[in-house]
């Protein structure tokens, strides 16, 4: 966690892991612009405090459409925090986890061919079948449910081990464990430009959030680095104060 302690462990029984979410925007909202090139949104003093963070977690989740859309590695790229892992017993970098429908994966993504972590795909039901094929071991494919169901989820990735998952996105999944009541921590950090452009996604849509005018999150700390902001929010008792 930056600026503070470890949260309190997950427990034992069937506990959900701490579920802490990252995202960076624009001022006005927007986690990317409809160009062709990936809208860089944070820089690389920040970029270094989100690899610690992920230093820090069991596991990184994404959505499919972040991995076929970003085609990112997931990965703990500071070596000096990759052989602490290593020295606590745990692998160079967190596993790497992902939710599909439709299981529109590509076998070639960055997210199964970079770094030996163990890859989980989450995959509704009626696809699981034709992921796994198209996977062919490359990752252990999941019955999530029909729809997916982030509780089966959780429970499933406490069963493995997984106390402290990162969530770093895109914009449908952060809004469906928000909206679920799932997520304990908000790392939401703000880039110095606008986008402005409706077509662009946004960090959520609209939905049924538990935080609202009637019921403030808590802001737990407030950093500038370099030319962003960070903001932390608390989102659930399980999240400490610093």
């Amino acid at each position: 966690m930056t600026g503070g302690s470890a949260p309190p462990p997950a427990g034992t029984g069937g506990a959900r892991p701490y579920v802490l979410l990252s995202c960076a925007t624009s001022i006005d909202g927007y986690i990317d612009d409809v160009s062709d090139q990936r809208l860089l949104l944070s820089n690389a003093e920040d970029l270094d405090r989100v690899d610690g963070v992920r230093a820090g977690c069991d596991a990184i989740l994404v959505g499919a459409g972040t991995v076929r859309r970003d085609d990112p590695r997931l990965l703990v790229r500071a070596e000096s925090s990759r052989r602490a892992r290593v020295a606590r017993g745990l692998p160079p970098s967190p596993v790497k986890v992902t939710l599909t429908v439709q299981g529109d994966l590509d076998p070639a993504a960055r997210f199964f061919t970079a770094g030996d972590a163990e890859k989980i795909v989450y995959c509704a039901r009626p696809a699981v079948e034709k992921t796994a094929e198209l996977l062919d071991g490359l990752a252990t494919v999941v019955d999530a449910g029909d729809p997916p169901d982030l509780h089966r989820v959780l429970a499933d990735l406490a069963g493995r081990g997984v106390r402290r998952l990162m969530v770093e996105g895109g914009g449908t999944v952060h809004a469906q464990f928000l909206t679920a009541g799932l997520a304990d921590e908000l790392h939401l950090v703000v880039a110095p430009f606008f986008v402005g452009d409706r077509r662009a996604p946004r960090f959520v849509g609209d939905g049924p959030f538990p935080w609202h005018p009637g019921r403030r999150a808590r802001v737990v700390e407030v950093r500038q680095i370099g030319d962003v902001v960070l903001a932390r929010y608390a989102l659930s008792e399980r999240c400490p104060e610093a």
